[in-house]
C-alpha cells in the first residue's frame, strides 16, 4: 500500500499498531512482537519517524481526572472568510488551552471546535471571555456532548 510517497509493508502496519497501543514498548518488546531483529526494528521506527508517519509519542491523560469532564462542540462562523480573516482566526484561536481541536470546515459554519471544560459555568467563561472575542466571529454556536461512545487514538493503518 503506499501513502504519500512511500509504501508501508506488513512489518511497518505491525510497528504502528503497537506503538499506537502503547508507545512506552522498548525497542527489544517491539521486535518482539513484530517479529524482527532489534537493529532492524529500531532502523524501521527511525524510518517511520523520519517520513513523517510517527509525528511524536504522548501520554493520553484523562480528562474528567484533570478536571474537564465534559466536552463542547463549536460551530464558528466568521464575518469575512479572506485568507487574512482565516489565518488570524486560527493564530488566535490556538493560544486557547482549552481548545482541544480545531477545524476548518465546510458547510453551514467556518470552523468546527472541540473544547474541555469543567462545567456550563466555565464553558460560559471561554465563551464569553475568548471565544466571541477571536478575530472575525460572527457567530457562536455551542453543542454539550452528553456522553462519549467512541473515542480512539488509534489511526486505522491500510
Amino acid at each position: 500500500m503506499t501513502q504519500g510517497s512511500f509504501s508501508l509493508d506488513r512489518i511497518d502496519r505491525a510497528i504502528l499498531h503497537e506503538l499506537q497501543s502503547d508507545a512506552r514498548l522498548s525497542n527489544t518488546a517491539l521486535s518482539a512482537r513484530v517479529n524482527l531483529s532489534e537493529s532492524a526494528c529500531l532502523r524501521r521506527v527511525r524510518n517511520l519517524e523520519g517520513l513523517g508517519l510517527i509525528q511524536g509519542y504522548v501520554g493520553i491523560v484523562d480528562q474528567s481526572m484533570a478536571g474537564y469532564p465534559d466536552n463542547v462542540f463549536v460551530q464558528i462562523t466568521l464575518a469575512s472568510q479572506q485568507r487574512d480573516d482565516l489565518a488570524a482566526f486560527e493564530a488566535a484561536v490556538t493560544g486557547l488551552p482549552e481548545v482541544m481541536e480545531c477545524y476548518l470546515m465546510s458547510g453551514d459554519s467556518d470552523y468546527l471546535l472541540r473544547v474541555i471544560v469543567e462545567d456550563a459555568r466555565d464553558y460560559e467563561r471561554i465563551h464569553s471571555n475568548h471565544l466571541t472575542r477571536l478575530p472575525g466571529v460572527d457567530r457562536v454556536h455551542s453543542s454539550f456532548a452528553l456522553r462519549t461512545v467512541i473515542r480512539r487514538t488509534e489511526v486505522p493503518i491500510r
